[in-house]
């Protein structure tokens, strides 16, 4: 049986994807490597818990003994690297954990992978990063694959060096690699620091809708269920050595998504649409904001005949069904932590719209 690391199982995207390939692929183990973070969740893989080719393993990537004894426990072939520190805001704050976790750690796994794997064995390093690391769009142009790294926050400083690694790890010691670079991704069980559960989350509760500065900021938004399709399809297909940018083609202003978000609360609960609308509240922008970002999946598409299956609409309809369909999950994740991050983060910056 193969045996696939799947590091960061328990997060947003990790969960999903686990959901997705263990029901469908009893001939893999999936063993979950997971630090089990405040954005982490087992509650999200209840599911497949009880799946004979499941494991989960609890253990932080940025400690090397651990990732060496893991190794050496079940001999993996091939690993998906999706642990991350991913929050941009939290970057700023505290950029040392983003330093420790996604590079340091992503160094102990090709370390371990190039200590373990033997030449023409079959294995293979299946990073998982961000479009982030491509820095700043003007109006327009798309990211690809040969776009020149200019990442502008912390976090995107620390996947751009993540992803130089492996890509050194490859041509240095010959560790079979691939790398996925995608963009912004929303669906379920996303921790609502992100944008979109965040604004769903308040706006059931009366909150404010915090939107960073006067809500211009474009990114391309990609369901979740779709990136996980991606990231399988490179797994498998995918050629040695190459990057594949994921996209959904659904470029957004964000005041547009939080007033999409609006528009599909106000048909899903039968609340007037301006009693929403008017809870928006423009807060002061961040340092270092991106100001759009937007990617060309036209390799991926070309070579491995990858498509979207959701449009925006379709994908967001989705995503505010599900959190209102689960309440138990929801109540699992709001920790004492999260509840003070959020009032920390965004209470203090309440201001006028600019």
């Amino acid at each position: 049986m193969k045996k696939i690391i799947v590091t960061g199982g328990a997060g947003f995207i990790g969960s999903n994807l686990l959901n997705l390939l263990v029901p469908k692929n009893p001939d893999r183990l999936f063993i979950n490597l997971d630090m089990l973070t405040y954005a982490a969740n087992l509650y999200s893989l209840k599911d497949i818990d009880g799946c004979r080719n499941y494991i989960f393993e609890k253990g932080d990537i940025s400690d090397l003994e651990t990732v060496k004894n893991l190794f050496r426990k079940y001999e993996p072939d091939s690993v998906i690297h999706l642990a991350a520190e991913s929050h941009v805001d939290r970057s700023i704050v505290d950029p040392a954990a983003f330093i420790r976790t996604n590079i340091a750690g992503t160094f102990n796994l090709l370390e371990a992978c190039k200590t373990n794997w033997k030449p023409g064995g079959g294995n293979l390093f299946h990073h998982v990063s961000t479009d982030e690391v491509y820095g700043s769009l003007g109006d327009t142009g798309l990211f690809s694959e040969e776009t020149r790294y200019d990442p502008s926050s912390p976090y995107s400083a620390s996947k751009a060096a993540s992803d130089h690694l492996v890509k050194a790890y490859h041509r240095t010691y010959g560790i079979p690699v691939k790398i996925t670079n995608c963009s912004n991704n929303y669906g379920p069980r996303q921790f609502p620091e992100k944008l979109v559960p965040l604004m769903i989350l308040n706006a059931l509760e009366g909150k404010s809708l915090p939107v960073y500065g006067k809500g211009a900021n474009v990114r391309d938004w990609l369901f979740v269920e779709d990136h996980c399709e991606a990231i399988w399809l490179v797994f498998e297909n995918g050629r040695v050595g190459e990057t594949y940018n994921i996209g959904g083609s659904s470029e957004r202003r964000n005041i547009e998504v939080v007033k999409s978000i609006c528009k599909v609360l106000s048909e899903e609960i039968e609340r007037p649409l301006a009693e929403l609308e008017g809870l928006i509240t423009y807060v002061t922008d961040r340092p270092g904001h991106d100001l759009r970002y937007a990617i060309d999946a036209s390799k991926l598409k070309r070579e491995l005949g990858w498509q979207p299956k959701e449009t925006f609409e379709t994908g967001l309809g989705k995503t505010v069904r599900w959190y209102l369909g689960n309440g138990e999950w929801i109540g699992k994740i709001k920790t004492g932590e999260y509840r003070n991050w959020i009032a920390k983060n965004y209470g203090e910056r309440d201001s006028s719209a600019q």
